[in-house]
């Protein structure tokens, strides 16, 4: 039956028969097989590493053996912790010795100047004040002979660890990194019209102190005018440019020229949105020198990122290569940019950066970013208007009908994606709320059934019925499964408009979409494959092939890197809602004009109903011992424990507190698989329990991360002292003087102890501090007390002196005005645990890393 639309063009009402079901399987494994075969082996490559035997051929090229050779003799020497014997003196002349080799090896060219920097300062970090004393850097400059150029490039790493680790990953291969690159240039011939200063720092884990040492008190630090920050939150795989700037698009340029990319401004927003537990020395160097720079860091395999299993063994040699290529090419084109000699003229707006797969790089600036998005979206827009206008001219049906089946469609797309998205989100709550969380924090894939399959579900089940109950419809099968892809294009448009808006500049995410489903749609207009029955698909398919790549490649790169990260994000949240969230997000991009083409299927809404009984059975698989999150070493339950001796004085200094106790600072949401373990070594209490009674819980909290922790902490009393290895820290009163008004007093102290203390300050009733040797700010911006600083020191135990201003409103100076608390770690010893904590230990499940170590807590009214 036929007859003639109002625009002359003849109508075929002829109703497509729907595809065979069975096609649907082979349809989903045609993207299964994409996913396996590109996207898993490109994220997961790297390069074949150099040997030496390979120098010979290779001769201007990173040498991954002899990096590896370094890494395993940096190994050797154990833990590096802030104060040790290990990291003050043993690791400070191994990299002396490691520089002078490299000297050795130099051409004439290049001349040397090696410093080793002992500095003291303190900042605001967080919510504490960030103090040091003595910590070292050990610092080269390599230039050309008789230079007098005054900008210089600066690369920094940490050679320090954190407590009973090695550091292989984070950060001594990117020590060894340095010094490979260092010696590669310096073989050559140049040219190297600026300076590079290479920054081996010796406190980035206290944290950041080593870095905020160079910038604010080093003789070279005013003439570095670029950065390569290398750092670790995993233990290989491919290095992640995840910071640039900010507002220098010009290094972007030369980082486009590595031969290994691997960026996005993705990571940058969500690094900087405070989304990750982690922190590096770009932000020092960024906010207290104004170096713009490129920070980059491995994330692969952050299982083993601090912790004992953080080796030598773990790390693949590729990864060496990989970063080793990337930073010997990006250190000379930046040591010889003309931008270099005044990068204030280059200053010009955020930039916008992502690589597909390592192939190739795309940047631009914020402003022509806002240019394209905006492009992209208009041009969709008119794509989906002319769509729209024939698919009027061809059924038949007025302009103003198919705009209702187009809102009705809109309607239906966007009740889908909420109905996947709350689905997903149920999912974690039920997950989390049987306490059954992180099931997928080994068994990765369980995450697919969890929480992608809800997705594609709910993206899916609405279409497939609405679509059934008007088979009648004068609108073809074909149109209408094309409407559902326009609409929800027009979703990804609004999202491109509204992040635009507001400067997220991952916006460029949702444009890509739209811009690939804007080819396939001219593609079928200029066809005319969109008014034939299955036509169109084809060139949907086609098209959404690369979209589909790059955004599941994100997706691996993004799990990649969270999944190991909710193993020490604290349990104040749940992780699963994290990696709903993800999933979600990511879902959205890249199965929008996927899942409405499994709508040419018969049988659709039982096709559909199988994700959502794949969800089930994962569901009930999560549950069993097959969801169990951990395994030994590979991806172990990470606790700390301090076994503490506190004793709080009263004014008269009598004691009313004196006990010991072992504080648990467990680092994920799974806190119920030690409940049975914690028994055996007493009643535990909440700790929050304690910060009702005393300052800061009457605890000798460790750093900004174990205050933010400390009310999801336990306490556990125990009638075992701990055995420190030196005396209690020492708190003196030296002198009381009272200042020119009356109403205000200057106490003076003394503070001997370990390397590793934490000061706790709290002014009395009636009394306000007004001034006191450490940093201002907490006092300029009035922040509630009480007051945490963390003080540490390297090479020198020197006395700590300071002294604290108060004024008190009643005049009356014979009650107490201050509390001060000092909680003393001995982080690094040799450990001599007692009998109680050491059979906890050895009768831990072989599935956790413990990390423990002796405090102590003592606190005076003053």
């Amino acid at each position: 039956m036929g007859f003639k639309s109002k625009y002359h063009i003849d109508v075929d009402f002829e109703v497509p028969k729907k595809l065979n079901w069975y096609y649907a399987p082979l349809y989903a494994v045609f993207w299964l097989i994409l996913y396996l075969s590109i996207v898993v082996t490109s994220v997961s490559h790297l390069p074949t590493p150099l040997n030496i035997k390979d120098e010979t051929d290779n001769t201007e090229s990173f040498i991954a053996e002899r990096a590896e050779r370094i890494l395993i003799n940096l190994g050797r020497i154990g833990p590096r912790v802030v104060g040790s014997v290990a990291n003050e003196i043993t690791t400070v002349e191994f990299l002396k010795q490691e520089i002078e080799k490299v000297r050795a090896q130099a051409s004439d060219y290049f001349e040397f100047e090696v410093d080793v920097q002992i500095a003291s300062g303190n900042y605001m970090h967080w919510s504490m004040i960030n103090m040091y004393q003595s910590i070292q850097n050990v610092i080269v400059k390599l230039s050309m002979k008789g230079s007098t150029n005054e900008n210089y490039l600066l690369m920094n790493s940490h050679y320090d660890s954190v407590p009973g680790s090695n550091g292989a990953g984070d950060d001594g291969s990117m020590v060894t990194v340095m010094l490979e690159v260092m010696r590669v240039i310096s073989k050559g011939q140049g040219p190297l019209k600026h300076p590079i200063v290479f920054l081996f720092n010796g406190a980035e884990e206290n944290p950041l102190q080593a870095s905020h040492a160079f910038i604010t008190q080093h003789k070279w630090a005013k003439n570095c005018k670029a950065l390569i920050n290398l750092d670790a939150a995993g233990s290989g795989g491919r290095e992640v440019l995840f910071q640039s700037g900010p507002k220098h698009p010009w290094l972007m340029r030369y980082y486009r020229e590595v031969p290994h990319p691997f960026a996005t401004t993705m990571g940058e927003e969500i690094f900087q949105a405070g989304l990750i537990p982690s922190d590096t020395d770009f932000r020092i160097f960024r906010d207290y020198g104004g170096v713009p720079g490129l920070d980059m860091a491995y994330t692969f395999n952050g299982f083993v990122y601090h912790t004992e299993h953080d080796r030598v063994n773990t790390f693949p040699k590729g990864s060496l290569q990989n970063t080793g290529d990337n930073v010997l090419v990006l250190a000379k084109a930046i040591a010889n940019a003309p931008e270099m000699e005044n990068t204030l003229e280059h200053e010009d707006g955020h930039v916008i950066f992502y690589d597909f797969l390592g192939w190739f790089m795309v940047f631009y600036n914020k402003t022509v970013g806002i240019v394209i998005n905006i492009i992209v979206c208009i041009a969709g827009l008119c794509a989906i208007g002319v769509s729209l206008f024939f698919m009027s001219a061809r059924s038949g049906l007025t302009w103003k009908a198919v705009l209702i089946r187009f809102g009705i469609t809109f309607s239906i797309q966007i009740i889908s994606l909420a109905l996947g998205t709350g689905l997903s989100l149920l999912v974690a709550v039920f997950m989390d709320g049987v306490g059954c969380s992180m099931t997928w924090f080994t068994e990765n894939w369980i995450l697919a059934g969890l929480y992608f399959c809800p997705m594609f579900f709910g993206m899916g089940i609405l279409p497939a019925i609405y679509l059934d109950r008007t088979k009648t419809d004068p609108l073809s099968l074909g149109f209408r499964i094309q409407l559902f892809m326009h609409c929800h294009c027009l979703v990804m448009i609004l999202l491109t408009i509204i992040l635009t808006a507001v400067g997220i500049r991952s916006s460029f995410m949702f444009m890509i979409a739209v811009f690939f489903d804007i080819i396939a749609l001219i593609v079928n207009l200029l066809t005319k494959w969109h008014r034939k029955a299955y036509w169109f698909a084809i060139a949907a398919i086609i098209c959404q092939i690369l979209p589909f790549i790059y955004f599941t490649s994100i997706t691996q790169e993004v799990f990649n890197t969270m999944l190991p990260m909710m193993g020490r994000s604290g349990s104040g949240s749940n992780p699963d809602l994290t990696m709903a969230l993800i999933a979600v997000f990511t879902t959205i991009m890249f199965a929008g004009f996927i899942i409405p083409l499994f709508l040419f299927f018969r049988k659709t809404k039982t096709i559909i109903m199988c994700f959502l009984g794949i969800t089930i059975l994962f569901i009930i698989i999560a549950v069993t011992p097959a969801g169990f999150p951990y395994k030994a070493i590979t991806s172990a339950q990470r606790f700390n424990l301090i076994h503490v001796h506190r004793r709080l004085h009263n004014a008269d200094n009598t004691i009313r507190t004196d006990e010991a106790g072992i504080y648990i600072y467990p680092q994920d949401r799974r806190t119920n698989t030690a409940e049975d373990h914690i028994k055996e070594l007493g009643n535990k209490r909440q700790l929050s329990e304690l910060c009702s009674e005393e300052m800061f819980c009457g605890i000798p909290l460790f750093n900004h991360r174990w205050h933010k922790a400390r009310d999801r902490s336990f306490w556990v009393p125990t009638d075992e002292y701990p055995i420190l290895p030196e005396e209690y820290p020492e708190l003196i009163l030296q002198n009381t003087v009272t200042l020119e008004q009356p109403t205000q007093r200057r106490y003076q102290f003394a503070l001997n102890g370990p390397d590793h203390m934490a000061i706790f300050i709290e002014p009395q009733e009636n009394t306000k501090i007004v001034n006191w040797t450490f940093n201002q700010t907490m006092l300029e911006e009035k922040w509630e007390p009480p007051f945490f600083i963390y003080f540490s020191y390297g090479i020198s135990n020197a006395t700590l002196e300071f002294s604290i201003d108060i004024e008190k409103s009643d005049l009356s100076f014979d009650s107490p005005s201050l509390e001060i608390g000092i909680g003393g770690h001995w982080i690094h010893h040799q450990k001599t645990r007692s009998e109680s904590l050491e059979k906890f230990v050895q009768s831990a499940p072989d599935y956790w890393t413990i990390t423990d170590w002796v405090a102590s807590y003592e606190s005076w009214l003053f």
